[in-house]
């Protein structure tokens, strides 16, 4: 079961509210800048670890009117769409017990359950995707700190990105011309727990590093990278089926 840590008290809590209700991921921002980008970013993960648990989710967000920046850098790194909290309506009917706050360090601070997101540095930080970078390059570079830890978005993080993306996505197309196989309760296991466990997402792709090399069948490895990119959503089977 999923548990996030409350950033205003240091407690777990469960972001998923009795009776399968719906859950409200109210993402704040204050600017259209790279750390905004990466508050968003966290919604966005954590939405999908709520949907992949089966409970439904809204996503709203709250900042300037004017966000067409930054909306399209999200749209660009695969973020889903968020409403703007000020045309949507808001009810505090029971299908909607609880709300979950994403919101940068040092940043907005609303009542009720918070979850922070460490600011980025980058040589250029009023621009959300730095220029020239792949999207999906830079997605990965976001989810590979923990979300309260500062994260550099520079040369050297970006290229790594690209190297293991570029290799978890070759060999994802290579293993899917094999057999299927089931992915084993095991490596199952150890993606849910990563994830459940305060939203970890480091841990989830070190899972992925170990299966990568391990001996599972190809079948079995094509299979967990796919599942787990239900959370992390770096569209890691995107060359199946193109010419070797």
């Amino acid at each position: 079961m999923l548990r996030i840590i409350d950033a205003r008290t240091g407690e777990p809590v469960d972001p998923a509210p009795a009776r399968r209700g719906l859950t409200r991921v109210q993402a704040h921002v204050a600017g259209d800048d790279t750390t905004a980008l990466r508050v968003l970013l966290v919604a966005d993960v954590l939405f999908r670890a709520l949907e992949i648990g089966g409970t439904p989710v809204w996503a709203l967000l709250t900042g300037e009117p004017q966000q067409a920046e930054l909306r399209a850098a999200a749209a660009a790194l695969g973020i889903r769409p968020f409403e703007d909290s000020r045309e949507a309506e808001v009810s505090s009917g029971p299908g909607q017990a609880q709300v979950i706050h994403v919101v940068a360090e040092n940043g907005p601070a609303p009542d009720g359950v918070r979850v922070t997101v460490g600011a980025v540095d980058q040589a250029s930080p009023a621009i959300p995707i730095p220029e020239g970078a792949d999207p999906a390059d830079v997605r990965l570079a976001l989810l590979s700190r923990h979300r309260s830890e500062p994260v550099r978005l520079d040369a050297d993080t970006l290229g790594e990105a690209r190297e293991t993306l570029a290799r978890w996505r070759r060999a994802v197309a290579d293993w899917a011309r094999k057999p299927s196989r089931a992915i084993p309760e095991e490596v199952r296991g150890e993606l849910r727990t990563a994830w459940e466990d305060d939203l970890d997402v480091c841990a989830v792709l070190r899972v992925l590093g170990s299966v990568e090399t391990s001996d599972l069948p190809e079948g079995a490895r094509f299979e967990t990278y796919a599942y787990a990119d239900r959370l992390l959503g770096l569209e890691l089977t995107r060359d199946v089926g193109s010419a070797a």
